[in-house]
C-alpha cells in the first residue's frame, strides 16, 4: 500500500461584524458579487453574516499558513468595502441566532425547512481540517484511531464561552449547540469503507439525507475527496492557533500510518468513552481533566496534550517538517485559547461584551498584514 499524501486543506468560518454595534451584519451576498472573489476560496455559508474560506490543497502546515493569512486578507478587504470587521470565533457574544438571516440559496433554503429551528439556531463558526489519504481502507482506520484525540484538539481550540449575551460556563458553547444536529459528534468505529458506503447508501435510499455531506461527524471520511475531515473544533481566532492544530491532526494521521507501517496498531475506544472526554473539553477547555483510558484514570487535560505531542506524534514530527507549527500548541497551554482570552477581558472590564469583541476584532487580524 502506497504511503498517504497527507497533503492538508483548512477551512474557516468567519463571522461579519459592524465595528459600530459589534452586532453579526448580514453580508455574504454583497461579497458574494466582487468580481475578485474565486468561488471555492470563499463560499457562503447558513447565515448570510457568515463568510467561509477554504485554501487550495497544501503540502505542509507552513504553506497552509500561508494560504490562511492570504484568504483572511482577502475576506478583511471585502468587509472594509462597506465598514465592516471579521471576527474568527466560534459563537458571538451577544448576538441573537432569531435575528439572522438565511442565505437565500437553494441549499441553505433545504436546510432551513429539514431543520426548522435546529437550523436558524445554528449561529456557529468551526475550523475544519483535511487531510489526504487516498487508500479508502486505510483512511477508515486513520478515522478510527484518530477519533480518541478529537477531544484534545477541542481543548485546543476553544473560542465559544458566551451565547445570546450570557456567559454560559463552558469553553465550546458551539458544540453544544451543534449537539442539536442529527448525525454529529463522536462516530463509532467502522470496519471498512464498503461499511461507511452501506451507511451513506441506506441513508440516502430512505430520504434521510441527499448526500454523505450531510453526515456532520467530528471526524469523517470525505465523500467527494480522499481525505479525511477533522470538524470537531471551533475555529479559531488567531491563524497560529488554527496552523498548529492542523499541523497536529496531520501528525496523527502520519503516526496511524507508520503504527500500520510497522505491523501495529492503536487501541480502539468506544464513542461512549470519548464522548465524555469531548464534554469535559466542551466545558472546561485546557482547565479541566480528561480521562487517560489506558490507565483508567484522570489527568489534566494539558498533561495529556503535551503527551500527545510529545509521546505520540513526537517521532513524525521532524519528518514532517512541522516542529515550528505544532509547537505553537506549547503557547496555547501556557497562555490559554481564545475562550480564556474573551473570559479575562469580560471580568476585567466588568462584563463587557464590547470589549470582547473589540479583542477579537484584533486578534483575528494578527499576523495578517
Amino acid at each position: 500500500m502506497k504511503p498517504p499524501s497527507l497533503t492538508i486543506g483548512i477551512e474557516e468560518e468567519y463571522q461579519i461584524i459592524d465595528p459600530t454595534t459589534r452586532e453579526l451584519r448580514s453580508y455574504i451576498t454583497e461579497i458574494l458579487k466582487e468580481e475578485s472573489v474565486v468561488l471555492g476560496e470563499i463560499k457562503p455559508e447558513l447565515h448570510q453574516s457568515m463568510v467561509e474560506v477554504g485554501t487550495k490543497v497544501c503540502h505542509t502546515p507552513a504553506e497552509a499558513k500561508a494560504e490562511l493569512i492570504r484568504l483572511r486578507r482577502l475576506v478583511m478587504d471585502l468587509a472594509a468595502k462597506n465598514g465592516l470587521k471579521v471576527v474568527a470565533a466560534g459563537s458571538h457574544p451577544f448576538s441573537s441566532w432569531m435575528e439572522q438571516e438565511i442565505t437565500p440559496l437553494e441549499r441553505y433554503l433545504g436546510v432551513r425547512q429539514d431543520l426548522q429551528d435546529l437550523a436558524q439556531r445554528l449561529l456557529i463558526f468551526g475550523t475544519h481540517v483535511h487531510v489526504g489519504i487516498e487508500d479508502r481502507e486505510f483512511l477508515i482506520e486513520a478515522m478510527n484511531a484518530a477519533r480518541y484525540m478529537m477531544p484534545h484538539l477541542l481543548c485546543l481550540s476553544t473560542s465559544s464561552p458566551f451565547w445570546l449575551g450570557r456567559k454560559t460556563g463552558l469553553k465550546s458553547y458551539r458544540t453544544i449547540v451543534f449537539r442539536s444536529f442529527p448525525r454529529t459528534g463522536i462516530p463509532r468505529s467502522l470496519t471498512s469503507w464498503g461499511e461507511f458506503e452501506d451507511v451513506v447508501n441506506t441513508l440516502v435510499e430512505t430520504g434521510s439525507i441527499p448526500n454523505a455531506s450531510k453526515i456532520w461527524w467530528d471526524v469523517r471520511p470525505s465523500w467527494s475527496y480522499p481525505t479525511l475531515e477533522m470538524r470537531i473544533c471551533d475555529v479559531c481566532t488567531r491563524v497560529d492557533e488554527a496552523v498548529a492544530v492542523a499541523a497536529l491532526f496531520q501528525a496523527i494521521v502520519a503516526k496511524v500510518w507508520k503504527l500500520r507501517r510497522d505491523n501495529l496498531s492503536w487501541r480502539q475506544y468506544s464513542a461512549a468513552f470519548i464522548e465524555e472526554n469531548k464534554w469535559r473539553a466542551c466545558r472546561y477547555g485546557l482547565d479541566g481533566k480528561m480521562i487517560d483510558f489506558g490507565k483508567s484514570k484522570e489527568l489534566p487535560a494539558r498533561e495529556l496534550i503535551r503527551e500527545l505531542i510529545e509521546w505520540f506524534v513526537g517521532d513524525v514530527i521532524d519528518e514532517l517538517g512541522s516542529r515550528k507549527e505544532i509547537e505553537y500548541a506549547y503557547t496555547i497551554l501556557d497562555q490559554g485559547t481564545s475562550a480564556d482570552r474573551q473570559l479575562a477581558v469580560y471580568e476585567a472590564t466588568g462584563g463587557d461584551l464590547h470589549a470582547v469583541v473589540d479583542q477579537l476584532i484584533v486578534e483575528t487580524a494578527e499576523g495578517v498584514p
